[in-house]
């Protein structure tokens, strides 16, 4: 299928029909993945969508710690004051 760009304020956008979006169920947000000289739009219907569980599942394994400290060693909290 071969669509126009158009122009949208000082930028450039595609348009996309409205049975392209429902078909693919697109609402407000898309994931854009560029790779191999090709863009990729993906649908988003939740963003966040199974963080919760996996969360849980994270702390049940022990696996939610902290990569870094929250506080350094050599942090001098002198300087916020």
């Amino acid at each position: 299928m071969e669509t126009a760009i158009i122009k949208i304020g000082n930028s450039k956008g595609l348009r996309l029909s409205k049975t392209i979006l429902e078909k693919y169920n697109i609402k407000d947000k898309v994931e854009m993945i560029l790779e191999k000289g090709q863009i990729i739009l993906k649908p988003i219907d939740k963003p966040r969508k199974n963080w919760e569980s996996a969360f849980r599942e994270m702390n049940a394994n022990d696996d939610d710690n902290l990569l870094l400290d929250d506080v350094f060693d050599d942090e001098n909290f002198e300087e916020w004051n």
